[in-house]
């Protein structure tokens, strides 16, 4: 019975947090300060140049910069189209 409500208590201050970040994100937002986390345009660089002009393998690109095969594939979708 401790536990439960110890579990609770810990679920109510998670949501807590989550919600006054939520209400924080949403008045920077306003306020034109928020922008999000910014992309590494170095590594977008090294991404295109190693599989756009070298042609290597996604799974090659990934290990090489140290990034997940779906960064690189969403990068070289997104420099495609541009």
């Amino acid at each position: 019975m401790m536990l439960d409500m110890l579990a609770a208590i810990a679920r109510k201050d998670y949501q807590d947090r989550r919600r006054r970040q939520a209400e924080g994100i949403t008045k920077a937002k306003q306020q034109g300060k928020f922008k999000g986390r910014q992309a590494n345009l170095e590594i977008h660089k090294n991404i295109c140049q190693l599989r756009l002009e070298n042609g290597l393998s996604i799974a090659d690109t990934a290990r090489l910069t140290g990034v997940s095969e779906r960064t690189v594939i969403r990068v070289t979708k997104d420099k495609r189209i541009s």
